[in-house]
């Protein structure tokens, strides 16, 4: 990703917002750093990755960067600071957008050296009411704020005050976050596809490996290969989490990494990834046949799992709640636990009473979706805003007192992703054993209902096997 984008009316816009919800709580100044570079060993750093909040504002992708926001009057003004230009340094490291040029590029007020932000930051600092800045996201940010407030303070005889209050400005931002504007869904349908795309890849290139190599051959970390492969392919800069590729029994541990475990025939595999695109994420799992052909315990339970998806996408929908699609997707669920024996029906009653009791938890044992977008588990409040709370009982049964589930709007994307994850236990028919199952895709809060910006890769049973016939 190139360090600007052309698109600074949109970061504007932003900065403007957050300028007015400044003004709103009494004026002051936000102050932003971007994310460091990290190292990875002694000569080399891990790709880098800019702060999401910090790109959010700016569109600025240049590590060693600085944004603050002053909102007075009614006046808002954005400044930046950044790396100077260095021609030595730009030789081994890339071009530096530089002081001079950010100004007109990035839409912004002003822009200084990185080099005078210590001088700068008090200036800034002084006769403002409050300061704002991300709390508990930066290492040892609250002390280099704290050392610019006491260069304030000492100079109070001189006439400067200093701010009284500091806040967090992560709670402004996740609000601003959670209701993706036009040009945040554009890229997040382009990751989507990009995602698809690589789904489908890898599932031909297993059912293709397994006709050519009957002996065996094929490896998790082959499809791994093929996923990287296509989303690099289209544009994608990064994976956006590390990829999931399991095969058989490897699909019961949820946060699985792809690994050398062979795939044979008559296995399933499990793929959850997706790609970055432009500072965006994508989510995607999809569970299909090694070899092309799902045997009937296989289709018994994908079924299931598909049928929960579908309820889930049902209650996807403005004015219903966050909580209700994992709602609807476990009912389904616990039905068909019941109706295979997965839950004995004389030890464990009816749906309502496994619901109650949270005996599903054996094979399902997370939410059906959260937040996405610029992190692939975004940020926003899952609780409605200014509710009272209400009893309610937590992932272990036990009644606690909470807000109820946030309100779905539109704008706001999620995931819906269901599964089932059977591993071998008494009393649990063996034609389930190690059999794990999970159907994710990404869904965008619409006006009527809910878009699924994932769908370029089947998820019917008939579909996924037609797929890998080709």
């Amino acid at each position: 990703m190139s360090p600007v984008l052309n698109s600074s009316a949109v970061y504007a816009k932003r900065r403007a917002a957050i300028g007015r919800a400044l003004l709103k709580a009494g004026g002051g100044v936000a102050l932003l750093p971007t994310a460091p570079e990290l190292p990875r060993n002694r000569d080399s750093d891990f790709p880098y990755r800019h702060d999401s909040y910090f790109y959010y504002l700016t569109g600025f992708s240049e590590p060693g960067a600085w944004l603050a926001v002053e909102a007075s009057g009614k006046t808002v003004k954005s400044t930046l600071f950044c790396r100077p230009k260095d021609l030595e340094r730009e030789i081994w490291d890339g071009i530096r957008l530089g002081p001079d040029a950010a100004p007109g590029l990035l839409g912004l007020d002003a822009a200084f050296s990185l080099d005078s932000l210590d001088q700068k930051m008090p200036e800034l600092l002084a006769n403002q009411p409050a300061v704002w800045f991300p709390f508990a996201t930066h290492k040892g940010l609250e002390t280099q704020v704290d050392g610019w407030l006491n260069q304030v303070r000492a100079r109070v005889r001189l006439g400067a005050e200093c701010p009284q209050s500091q806040h967090d400005l992560c709670k402004l931002l996740d609000e601003m976050r959670l209701v993706k504007d036009a040009h945040e869904i554009a890229i997040l349908r382009r990751a989507g596809a990009i995602s698809a795309g690589a789904h489908v890849r890898a599932m031909q290139t297993s059912a293709a490996m397994l006709r050519r190599q009957a002996a065996g051959g094929l490896r998790e970390y082959h499809l791994e290969a093929e996923l990287l492969h296509e989303f690099r392919r289209h544009g994608a800069e990064f994976p956006a989490y590390t990829s999931i590729v399991a095969a058989g029994a490897n699909a019961c541990v949820l946060h699985y990494r792809a690994g050398n475990a062979e795939l044979k025939p008559g296995q399933l595999c499990l793929i959850d990834a997706g790609c970055e695109l432009e500072g965006y994420a994508s989510d995607i799992t999809r569970t299909f046949p090694a070899d092309g052909k799902f045997t009937p315990a296989q289709r018994i339970l994908y079924d299931i799992v598909q049928a929960s998806q579908e309820a889930a996408i049902e209650a996807t929908r403005p004015g219903n709640r966050f909580s209700d699609p994992h709602n609807a997707a476990t009912r389904v669920l616990v039905e068909g636990m019941l109706d295979t024996g997965l839950l004995a029906k004389a030890r464990h009653g009816s749906v309502d009473d496994v619901l109650e009791s949270g005996a599903y938890r054996q094979f399902y044992m997370h939410r059906t979706g959260h937040w996405m977008g610029m992190d692939v588990h975004d940020c926003g409040d899952y609780t409605e805003p200014g509710s009272p709370l209400q009893p309610e009982k937590d992932a272990l049964g036990q009644s606690v007192m909470r807000k109820p589930s946030r309100i779905l709007k539109p704008g706001m994307v999620l995931t819906i992703e269901p599964g089932l994850y059977v591993r071998p236990a008494k009393g649990v028919p063996k034609k389930f054993w190690d059999i794990g199952i999970r159907i994710e895709d990404d869904a965008l809060v619409t006006a009527r209902g809910c878009e699924l910006m994932t769908r370029g890769v089947p998820v019917k049973a008939d579909e996924i096997e037609a797929l890998m016939r080709t």
